[in-house]
């Protein structure tokens, strides 16, 4: 019988966190001041931990994962490695499609991976509250959640629009004891001046991270925690790829081309840069492997942003990094994927797409959602939004494979469930949902307000 779902034992947890940054062809850019010097860690001290700012400058290629965290990844981890048969069958594809699925964690998604070390890092450090944003409430549930398990407060700062349609996600925080703010709000200064300008504002993650960042800096016993686009959470979220070679080696297979969702980057980066290792190391299965990350086409960092020195949040308060950006102030529409709402895209991740060892493919709204209707009606499982669009790009190359014939092993990682976001599967059901370009003389005039470096 063909193995329909491959499990690990939970010694088999990753005993360590890849960091690709050892594997890069070049160094990564640094992150500048605004005087366009390169930041010091101390001068991140303020808003991060010292454990923390470690692994975010380290260039070690393993990094130990200390064993309480081991400990806690095992209340869900190791996660399912599954093959989707019923997918192929439906699709009629010679292709053998695969998903790892992080919806089984408490928070129902791929971010725990993340909260619970840097939590775990904060409580080491005498960190007494923790803040940050979220935009769908996948990381803001997520580090409610690993703050309760080292009994730290939590103030989330959620994106307004989110805020509205993701009332559960809402309670999930609550009920694991965070305070949850609409962004923008009245409580900082980056948020009053946002309502300022527009009391109707929907908000965005870069404005939220300005707030969550705003209150961190000003208190010595809080640190701001981040759910994507830093060094530190790519490299937590390596776990997924990890387990993921294992299980394929259990089989005697090896994927051809993995996908994943693309917001700030760290579910990406976490499936794809251990398979990138492989490549960097010569490994001849990984030779003419394809790693694609997929963006919506009404947030089209990767695929139509620049390249080039920008802020991490809407007001500046964060360091100039290196990425593929659309512009600090960018406003995004308020589409039903809001964990792909972001600006910019990990610098880690935007450089390695910029020197070609990444793809990326941007996908409509309504397409995603009828790809993960789709893949619920021949797998079971309801996709969260985010993921939807993972599996909009896989259907499409497995169909690619059934008109040419190729039996090809696609990946792609199934970030979380979608039992928050029914209302989202309404409004398609519906018809109400509607594709959105975003305009390209839009992003001309956001990226006109650039910081100047150099």
């Amino acid at each position: 019988m063909t193995p329909l779902r491959i499990n690990l034992e939970q010694e088999e947890i990753p005993t360590h966190w890849y960091n690709v940054v050892a594997d890069m062809p070049n160094p990564p850019a640094p992150p500048l001041g605004p005087d366009g010097k390169p930041v010091p860690p101390e001068a991140m001290g303020a808003i991060f931990p010292d454990p923390i700012l470690e692994q975010e400058m380290t260039a070690e290629r393993w990094i130990p994962i200390p064993e309480e965290v081991r400990q806690i990844y095992a209340q869900w981890r190791p996660a399912p490695l599954v093959r989707a048969l019923r997918l192929e069958q439906m699709l009629g594809t010679p292709a053998k499609i695969f998903f790892k699925y992080e919806g089984v964690s408490p928070a129902g998604s791929h971010k725990p991976n993340s909260a619970v070390p840097q939590a775990y890092y904060n409580k080491l450090a005498g960190t007494k509250k923790l803040t940050t944003e979220t935009g769908a409430g996948q990381w803001g549930s997520s580090i409610a959640y690993a703050g309760q398990m080292f009994g730290l407060p939590v103030r989330v700062f959620m994106v307004n629009v989110s805020y509205q349609q993701k009332p559960f996600r809402r309670s999930m925080m609550q009920t694991w004891g965070a305070e949850v703010f609409a962004s923008p709000t009245k409580l900082t200064n980056a948020g009053r001046a946002a309502l300022a300008a527009d009391p109707d504002c929907q908000g965005s993650l870069g404005l939220a991270i300005s707030e969550a960042v705003e209150e961190a800096a000003a208190d010595p016993n809080t640190c701001y925690t981040l759910g994507s686009v830093l060094n530190h959470v790519l490299l937590h979220q390596t776990v997924i790829g990890l387990e993921a070679k294992k299980q394929f080696d259990k089989i005697g297979l090896y994927p051809d081309v993995v996908f994943g969702p693309c917001g700030g980057g760290s579910s990406f980066g976490g499936i794809a840069f251990p398979f990138l290792a492989d490549k960097a190391a010569g490994d001849p299965r990984a030779r003419n492997l394809r790693c694609v990350a997929v963006e919506p086409t009404s947030c089209p960092t990767l695929t139509k942003g620049a390249y080039t020195y920008d802020y991490g949040d809407a007001s500046g308060y964060t360091p100039i990094m290196k990425m593929y950006t659309l512009g600090h102030d960018f406003m995004p529409p308020g589409i039903h994927a809001g964990g792909l709402r972001y600006h910019g895209a990990s610098p880690l991740l935007s450089q390695l797409f910029h020197e070609k060892l990444l793809e990326a493919v941007a996908v409509p709204q309504v397409g995603t959602f009828e790809a993960g209707v789709q893949f619920a009606r021949a797998e079971g499982i309801i996709p969260a939004p985010e993921s939807c669009h993972a599996i909009r790009a896989t259907i499409d190359e497995a169909l690619r494979c059934k008109a040419t014939g190729e039996a090809k092993t696609l990946l792609f990682c199934l970030t979380g469930h979608g039992h928050f976001d029914m209302a989202s599967y309404d409004k398609y059901f519906a018809g109400k949902l509607e594709d959105y370009d975003y305009p390209a003389e839009a992003i001309v005039e956001s990226l006109k307000h650039l910081p100047k470096v150099g």
